[in-house]
C-alpha cells in the first residue's frame, strides 16, 4: 500500500520527500501512520528498482532538497498494480481507497470497471463482525446496543458503497462502449483504398 501511494502521487507530479509524506498521511495516515522508518526505505527500494528517479535542488535554506519523480518503468509498474490489485487491496477498506485514489491513471475504462467489480463482488458476499454457528450476525440479532451500532453503521456504509460501485461501473461500461464505437470507423477504414474498396492483404 505504501509503495502504491508513492508511485501514485509521483505519477501526478515530482515531489520532495516531505511533500510526499504529507500527501500519504492525508490519504491514509489517520488510520495507518506513515513513519520515516517505513517511507524512506520504501523510496530507496523503488529508486534501486528503477521505478523512481531523484535529483537534488537548492532548498529554501542551505540544505538541498531531494526531488523524486516517476520513471517510465515506474509508471508501467503503477498501471500494472492498478490493473491487478492484490486481494487484500480489494478486501481491506483503507487499501482499496488507496487503489481508488489512483485508478484514474488507468487509461482503459473496462480495466477500471473490472477493479470496481472485484470490490463489488466482495461486498456482496454476506459477512459480519460477529458470527453465530458460522452464520453472520445481523444488526437486529446482536445482543447489545454497541454491537448493534457497529453492524448498523457497517451496513449503511456498505449499502452506500455498493450503490456507488454499481453506478460507477455502469458509467465506465457506457464510456467504454462509446470509445469502441468511435474507434470502429478507423478500424474499418484501415483496410480500404481512397475509393472505399477493400485492399488485398
Amino acid at each position: 500500500m505504501l509503495e502504491l501511494s508513492i508511485l501514485g502521487f509521483l505519477a501526478e507530479e515530482p515531489l520532495h520527500g516531505y511533500e510526499l509524506k504529507e500527501r500519504i498521511k492525508a490519504l491514509t495516515g489517520h488510520v495507518r501512520p506513515v513513519s520515516d522508518g517505513a517511507l524512506y526505505p520504501a523510496i530507496t527500494r523503488l529508486v534501486g528498482a528503477g521505478l523512481l528517479d531523484q535529483r537534488t535542488e537548492p532548498g529554501a535554506s542551505a540544505a538541498p532538497r531531494r526531488i523524486l519523480a516517476l520513471t517510465h518503468q515506474g509508471r508501467a509498474e503503477l498501471l500494472e498494480r492498478l490493473r491487478h490489485p492484490k486481494q487484500t487491496e480489494i478486501t481491506d477498506q483503507v487499501r482499496f481507497n488507496t487503489v481508488l485514489a489512483f485508478l484514474r491513471h488507468l487509461p482503459d475504462r473496462h480495466e477500471q470497471a473490472a477493479v470496481l467489480r472485484r470490490r463489488l463482488d466482495f461486498l456482496e458476499t454476506p459477512s459480519s463482525f460477529f458470527y453465530d454457528s458460522g452464520k453472520p450476525v445481523r444488526a437486529e440479532e446482536a445482543d447489545d446496543l454497541f454491537r448493534q451500532g457497529m453492524l448498523r453503521v457497517a451496513r449503511a456504509t456498505g449499502e452506500a458503497e455498493r450503490t456507488w460501485l454499481r453506478e460507477a461501473i455502469a458509467l465506465l461500461d457506457e464510456s467504454g462502449r462509446d470509445q469502441a464505437d468511435r474507434d470502429q470507423p478507423s478500424r474499418n477504414q484501415a483496410g480500404r483504398d481512397p475509393a472505399g474498396r477493400n485492399q488485398p492483404s
